[in-house]
């Protein structure tokens, strides 16, 4: 998910107190964590466990937090992956009435680190989400707002992420791709269920942004192997990387309801209305009517229809008609975070648009970086590393990444859908869900958005999961959640803490019978 530059990672952690003792079975000796050598990957299966507390609704909850490794194999047996994990179990729960979520970013070649520190774990960083968040001392907090209260918890790092690598004769390109992925997660989540006897729990996936593709294509693998679901939670979604090929305009479609967004909470409309979600129906409404209708009309579109068509979009948007006009009435994204506040010699971000950039010059045709990314980089990593050291105890001679570029440069794009006999050349995976849960018809989906999100717009994921071919009896199975904020919805913590009340519902609900 991340374009992680070079980050220093020194600096200290103002961390607040917690309840946090070594289990029995943790090792004295901090290089025992993990045994490697020469920057290799154990080969053996690690797990280093502490015990700790959190308060969550005001009552004090015990849990166990355990960083590890599980050994994922080829069909011969032998071992080809070390997959790090960190999860968190509540003391005394019972595994068949516990539920267990496995949560992961995406990338592809991002670690599970963001998700981990700012989401929904016992702890979380804290930052000066939508400004900049200041260097060190950072400071760790408890996170009343955790999930551990519904869900036992497993952050899991993609291979080549983290502390996740392969073994063997295994390299790199034999999991860096849409298939290889979920192959390999595949495996790393029946080993971790069958370790720790959770077979029959209740089960739920959580991924945010690429890890929202790994998700559609996991879950019906998982289930395929007699492994079924009760839900499957996307944030931050893409489920069709197809809609973003050249010659098609549903990219274009997919994003005005967010330009509107950005627009709003900048205060670039002209009679700014008071109320942001029925602003935006109006906004979906003319996006998928004249505007879609006008863009499929191509170079063909009359001049008069062009016209009235680049006004109202300059009226939702906060450009101006002649800007959109300039376009074609195709206004790339990046374009829009350079021009919605260029006469304030401002950018905007992408991951979230609530946060401001500041360019050499304000004559570019695109932002020199994205301000909602570097404003928070610095804080995660340091508060990963401060905390998985210090608090839980897992030492490793590996660097810990935090995003892999390589992995996105040598990924594999193909995909054997669901019910198509030819690999994809890219990865469309809502047919997958779907057929998820034509099989499993119990499984829930909830996608989980973000209103300032230029990543993984939300009018684009209404569009691929309307295009599921759910029959009626399943539909009543899906649901959506929306949020004031970006692509990591926890950086605002008003959303996080309405989108965890939302979650409690959900998994009560799910979980019911």
């Amino acid at each position: 998910m991340r374009r992680l530059l070079t980050l220093l990672m020194a600096g200290s952690l103002a961390l607040s107190p917690f309840s946090t003792t070594l289990a029995k079975d943790a090792p004295t000796d901090k290089k025992a964590a993990s045994k490697e050598e020469d920057g290799q990957a154990p080969s053996t299966e690690t797990a280093v466990r502490s015990k700790h507390s959190v308060t969550i609704n005001g009552r004090s909850v015990a849990y166990t937090a355990t960083a590890g490794t599980v050994i994922i194999r080829d069909d011969k047996g032998e071992p080809q992956a070390s997959v790090f994990y960190v999860a968190y179990t509540v003391d005394n729960g019972k595994p068949e009435k516990r539920p267990v979520t496995f949560l992961y970013n995406g990338g592809p070649g991002s670690s599970s680190m963001w998700l981990h520190m700012g989401s929904f774990g016992p702890v979380r960083i804290a930052t000066d989400s939508p400004a900049a968040t200041a260097p060190a001392p950072y400071k760790l907090v408890p996170n009343s707002d955790s999930l551990l209260d519904k869900t036992d918890l497993v952050f899991i790092d993609a291979i080549g992420t983290g502390y996740s690598r392969p073994l063997g004769k295994a390299e790199g390109k034999d999991f860096w791709g849409v298939d290889q992925d979920v192959s390999a997660f595949t495996r790393a989540i029946q080993r971790y269920v069958t370790l720790n006897n959770r077979w029959n729990s209740p089960k739920f996936l959580y991924g945010e942004s690429y890890g929202t593709t790994r998700s559609g294509a996991l879950v019906d693998a998982l289930q395929d192997k007699g492994m079924s679901f009760n839900g499957v939670i996307i944030m931050s979604s893409i489920l069709n990387y197809g809609m973003r090929m050249p010659g098609y305009d549903e990219m274009f479609i997919g994003y005005v309801p967010s330009y509107a967004a950005a627009a709003w909470y900048h205060n670039k409309l002209a009679n700014k209305p008071a109320d942001l979600t029925a602003y935006l129906d109006q906004v979906r409404a003319f996006a998928r009517g004249p505007y879609a209708t006008a863009l499929a009309k191509g170079q063909d579109v009359p001049p008069a229809e062009a016209d009235a068509v680049a006004r109202q979009l300059a009226a939702y948007t906060g450009l101006t008609v002649d800007y959109v006009k300039e376009t074609n009435l195709r206004v790339d994204p990046s374009r829009f975070r350079k021009e919605l506040l260029r006469n304030e010699r401002r950018t905007i971000g992408r991951y979230d648009a609530r946060f401001e950039g500041v360019d050499e010059d304000s004559a570019g045709e695109v932002p020199d970086y994205d301000a909602s990314d570097t404003g928070i980089s610095g804080a995660f990593v340091t508060a990963f590393h401060e905390y998985v050291s210090n608090q839980l105890n897992y030492h490793s001679d590996l660097d810990y990444r935090p995003t892999f570029g390589d992995i996105g440069k040598a990924w594999d794009w193909k995909h054997q859908a669901a019910g198509i006999k030819r690999p994809l050349q890219t990865a469309y995976v809502a047919g997958d869900l779907a057929h998820a849960m034509r099989t499993n018809p119990h499984l829930q989906l909830l996608s989980v958005n973000g209103y300032y999100d230029f990543a993984t717009p939300f009018f684009n994921t209404e569009y691929d999961i309307s295009h599921m071919n759910l029959e009626p009896s399943l539909r009543g199975n899906v649901h959506f959640l929306y949020y004031p904020s970006g692509h990591m919805i926890y950086l605002n913590t008003e959303a996080l803490q309405q989108l965890k009340g939302d979650l409690a519902r959900y998994y009560d609900a799910t979980t019911r019978s």
